[in-house]
């Protein structure tokens, strides 16, 4: 049997059926990734990317970066058009900055046709199928989609393409309803032509020209070398062992596997497993590796290419015994086929930049709009370079033989996320389920983010070290979503949706 975990039941859907007809797990994470571009338009693009840890049984393990590419050549400040909008979260608001200047390279398309040459075994049209006819048919909104298109509103109001495709009038000041039917025909034409003429219809036809066109009127970035020269990245994944297990995930220059690495050499000599889960002592751990690692990254001596991170380790393993240191808008999709093949995919489309490439349904992504990925301000980014990624798609092989496969959404709470679902399968011992619905916490700027479920006693102990909380009362996507699945040494599976970002898994 096999087995896919999402973060929407028709994508899952879709991986499932052709897992069930036959295909590998490589199969079903194409079709499962386009089919999110039809089921979670916010999080998914063809505008977009994202990356592919792969474990093909019988051969070295992959990544696929295809993820997005800044620009080769950089407009002045003055020409660009990149402005700020406020994404209501109930709670706060946050500004995030769109526009034409704010469209980096998409390579999702590339992603997807690599993946197919490189790894599949079912014919191109089967796995767009589901996709063209969803895409036709219409998907219903479901909750947590309708969430995140109400807290991007902004953007789906801002042009007026945006605005036909989403139904969005700034006058109604409402967007479709749970459970209405989201339609993209434009985007069912165009990946029915994208299976018949292959991924240069999309880097140098009429798309591209299309394109390419609009950021030299409108202000973007984009050449038509940016698009005609796009290539998709073959990285060895990067190993570490924490407690006896095995662990591959996302190399540089994406820093979120980087991240994980550190943080659990971190943490190996504390030995969380002798404390009971939920208490205070592995927390306390837990919350100071974090702070340690944000440290880390401002050290002089490391900086963001980690490269001199292994000669810090030791000092900031005594610091964590002592004590007292892009990407949002992402989907998970993981995947194990019955031969044993093992698929993580995350993709990103930032929050969108509010343009879309007339006729075709594809919205662009907003990287170069990120604060994340501009740490230096924007329109500071080096030409020509893949941007930096918090994305970390992460395979796990454990001393009992068991394989997971997991990753997460969720900007910088991806790796706090993953890091904690590792430490809850392995320190803990948790069945699978009970590893990703364990209550989270995540630590930044010195302000401890705590999900509800802890004991009373748990919190108050944590807080003579850090004062500064946020109790939240319900759990959130804020905390990620890590939908993963899991295979036995004997070929049983399991899995789990994360609850908070509308996760399901399903076996096949």
């Amino acid at each position: 049997m096999g087995a896919v975990a999402a973060g929407h039941s028709t994508t899952a859907e879709a991986a499932r059926l052709i897992l069930q007809e036959g295909g590998n797990a490589f199969d079903a994470a194409i079709s499962a990734m386009l089919t999110a571009c039809v089921a979670e338009p916010i999080l998914a693009s063809l505008g977009g990317g994202g990356f592919l840890t792969a474990h093909p049984v019988g051969a070295d393990p992959l990544v696929y970066d295809f993820f997005v590419q800044t620009p080769r050549r950089k407009r002045d400040a003055s020409e660009i058009d990149l402005y700020p909008i406020v994404a209501d979260f109930g709670d706060a608001n946050q500004s995030f900055h769109i526009g034409m200047g704010s469209i980096a390279t998409p390579g999702f398309v590339g992603g997807v046709f690599a993946i197919h040459r490189e790894l599949a075994s079912l014919p191109l049209q089967r796995l767009f199928e589901p996709a063209i006819e969803l895409a036709r048919s219409g998907v219903p909104l479901n909750p947590f989609q309708h969430l995140i298109a109400q807290i991007v509103a902004p953007i789906l109001r801002s042009t007026d393409t945006a605005s036909r495709l989403w139904h969005a009038s700034e006058e109604a000041g409402a967007l479709p309803e749970v459970g209405a039917l989201h339609h993209n025909p434009q985007l069912a034409d165009l990946l029915e032509a994208l299976q018949r003429e292959g991924e240069a219809l999309f880097y140098r036809g009429e798309p591209a020209q299309l394109l390419v066109r609009a950021c030299r009127e409108s202000g973007g970035h984009l050449l038509a070398e940016d698009l005609e020269q796009f290539e998709v990245i073959r990285r060895s994944p990067l190993r570490c062992h924490y407690q006896g297990a095995q662990i591959l995930t996302n190399p540089l220059p994406s820093l979120g596997g980087s991240l994980i690495h550190f943080t659990l050499q971190l943490l190996e000599p504390c030995t969380l497993g002798r404390f009971p889960a939920a208490s205070a002592e592995p927390l306390r751990f837990l919350a100071r590796s974090m702070r340690q690692t944000q440290l880390m990254r401002q050290h002089p001596e490391a900086g963001n290419d980690l490269s001199h991170a292994a000669s810090l380790l030791q000092a900031f393993q005594n610091r964590v015994a002592e004590g007292g240191i892009s990407s949002r808008g992402t989907t998970q999709i993981s995947i194990a086929d019955r031969d044993g093949n093992l698929a993580s995919l995350t993709l990103s489309n930032g929050e969108g930049s509010g343009y879309i490439i007339p006729n075709t349904g594809v919205m662009l992504n907003n990287m170069l709009g990120e604060e994340d990925l501009n740490p230096l301000g924007f329109n500071q980014w080096l030409e020509n370079q893949r941007i930096a990624s918090m994305m970390a798609p992460t395979l796990l092989m454990l001393a009992d033989g068991r394989r997971i496969v997991t990753g997460s959404g969720g900007s910088n709470r991806i790796r706090s996320a993953i890091l904690q679902v590792i430490s809850n399968l392995i320190d803990f011992e948790m069945p699978l389920a009970e590893a990703v619905a364990a209550p989270r916490v995540h630590l930044e700027g010195g302000l401890l983010s705590i999900e509800p479920g802890l004991p009373a006693e748990t919190i108050s102990a944590l807080e003579e070290e850090f004062p500064q909380q946020e109790l939240w009362k319900q759990k959130s996507l804020f905390f990620g979503g890590t939908h993963s699945v899991a295979l036995s040494s004997s070929g049983e599976v399991s899995g789990a949706g994360d609850e908070r970002r509308g996760g399901v898994w399903l076996s096949a």
